[in-house]
């Protein structure tokens, strides 16, 4: 069997996985955060966390438990690295540095799983496991939370309540994430992912390390976090064994994204409009798949930078989705993909990850694409814009733009900053346009809280410790705090009758509208960059 015939078989298998739970596990998701009981372990959590589970939040106190939970977070998760070397399971790795601290605690809590260090030497198991671990599966929770406060946004009329964050949060870490987590930490483990506590096994007298991988590996996919448990990350065998992990890794990262369509779609009563939103998803994340798989086929070097053992085609499809959601893990070396290829990969990053996106993150970013899409359309008709009956009038369309514009802003100065710094020239394995596209690739992926890495950059100074790490913050809670504003003058709203002039949005028309929009505002934005980056190098 050729690659490209096995390359195919597994993206139809894909497929059909994703098409098989996609109903049961979206509508399941929807009675999640629309369910009015609270389960005994829930119960308990409140108690101790002083919280009344039947009190709902406006928006701004709700965003101010999102980012009072996450500042907590930071300080804790840096705390804990800084005290390292007199927890367990530490095996003389030391306290990590300041910077590297705040960097990854940052990275962490923000979703972004950004790694400026080698696990296998910096990192004990204790860190990795009630640190990173924990984060992994919180800072998911929030990514949901604020994506079901935005629905309810827009299925509520005359409120100023959104529910309640702490509830939110606890429901998505109890009863979505920790189940499928466990289940498929078990799956991964009969596939040969490793599961150990020790330091590293003795193999004809090297010490190869090992961790608790596979539980770690689970939500690390699963919660689109990404960042690995060993420096290899899902090229590493013991992390990514075989064809079939690797299969399950990609279907983990995707379905949650894919799913929360029919979740939106149940919630909002017509699962048309889920169905649309998932239908621009999809044909944006396989035309990607279809440039990078393409690109990096007929390379002059296709196997460069490769996992041998998945080859272009599997290798194409994981760089695909790693980077058309804020997954950030890797099967392959992204710095040694074609000019092409490596620019596809950042191009669904500065689409703003929403192809489908991340946890939560890529249902509420497309649905503010979507009130821009709509706005758009109100200025060509000279009419009222509106989306599933509600009015987008001046606060609607400022919260949206601030949102879509938090990332291109602070991707841009802190790249653009980087780019002119003397000690920049030291930290590139590269010069000219690929140069460029590496330090471009560590903002996006910074500023998109994706993670993954052109790793011919090194990145261990002060200066890009310092600022990706405030890249990471700023395009994580900026949109958050934009959506959950728009989401609050959604809900103060009564519900407007359709009329003849109203634009339909369960059609081609409005899913050509939405994905044009998608394109248009990443074109205007990042082609002067990209033509000084990948595409000056696809055409060298």
């Amino acid at each position: 069997m050729s690659s490209t015939v096995a390359g195919l078989l597994q993206v139809g298998l894909l497929i059909v996985a994703l098409a098989v739970v996609y109903r049961p596990f979206g509508d399941y998701m929807a009675r999640v955060y629309t369910g009015a009981e609270h389960s005994k372990v829930e119960r308990a959590v409140y108690k101790v966390a002083r919280v009344d589970p039947d009190s709902e939040q406006r928006w701004g106190t709700y965003a101010l438990g999102v980012l009072g939970f996450s500042f907590v977070g930071v300080v804790l998760l840096y705390v804990l690295q800084r005290v390292q070397s007199v927890l367990p399971w530490a095996y003389d790795r030391g306290n990590v540095p300041p910077g590297m601290a705040f960097n990854t605690a940052v990275s962490f809590v923000t979703n972004t799983n950004w790694q400026s260090y080698v696990p296998e030497t910096v990192m004990g198991h204790t860190v990795q496991m009630i640190g990173l671990t924990v984060q992994n599966f919180v800072s998911a929770a929030v990514g949901l939370a604020v994506a079901m406060a935005l629905v309810r946004g827009f299925v509520r009329s005359r409120t100023d309540r959104l529910g309640n964050f702490w509830v939110d949060l606890t429901r998505g870490t109890i009863r979505v994430l920790l189940p499928v987590a466990f289940m498929f930490a078990i799956v991964l483990v009969a596939t040969g992912v490793v599961m150990s506590l020790k330091s590293g096994v003795d193999v004809d007298g090297q010490l190869v390390a090992t961790a608790p991988v596979a539980s770690q590996e689970a939500i690390k996919e699963l919660g689109t976090n990404g960042g690995g448990v060993l420096n290899a990350n899902s090229a590493h065998p013991f992390e990514n064994p075989n064809a079939w992990s690797n299969l399950i890794e990609i279907f983990l990262i995707l379905v949650i994204p894919v799913s929360l369509t029919r979740t939106f779609g149940t919630m909002v009563g017509d699962r048309r409009q889920g169905y649309v939103l998932l239908g621009v998803m999809g044909a944006l994340w396989s035309a990607m798949l279809a440039v990078i798989w393409a690109a990096e086929a007929s390379g002059l070097r296709p196997l460069e930078g490769k996992e041998l053992r998945f080859g272009v085609p599997s290798s194409a499809l994981f760089a695909n989705t790693t980077t058309a959601t804020s997954t950030g893990a890797v099967n392959s070396m992204h710095d040694s993909f074609t000019g092409l290829g490596g620019g596809g990969a950042l191009l669904n990053m500065l689409f703003g990850e929403m192809t489908p996106g991340g946890v939560g993150t890529g249902l509420y970013s497309i649905l503010v694409m979507a009130v821009i899409a709509m706005f758009l359309a109100g200025l060509m008709v000279g009419r009222t814009p509106e989306y599933l009956g509600k009015k987008l009038g001046r606060r609607e369309v400022t919260a949206a733009a601030v949102s879509i514009l938090a990332m291109p802003t602070v991707l841009l100065i802190g790249a653009g900053v980087a780019a002119v710094l003397p000690s920049t020239q030291g930290a590139l394995n590269n010069p000219g346009a690929h140069g460029l596209s590496e330090i471009l690739y560590a903002y996006a992926s910074a500023s998109n809280n994706n993670g993954s890495a052109f790793a011919g950059i090194t990145v261990t100074n002060d200066w890009f410790q310092a600022s990706l790490g405030v890249c990471m913050a700023l395009g994580r809670f900026v949109p958050v705090v934009a959506v959950l504003c728009l989401a609050g003058s959604l809900a103060g709203q009564r519900k407007v009758p359709v009329t003849a002039g109203t634009l339909p949005t369960t059609g081609p028309l409005f899913a050509t509208l939405l994905g044009g929009a998608i394109v248009l505002v990443a074109a205007l934005t990042f082609v002067p960059a990209l033509a000084l980056g990948p595409i000056a190098e696809a055409l060298l």
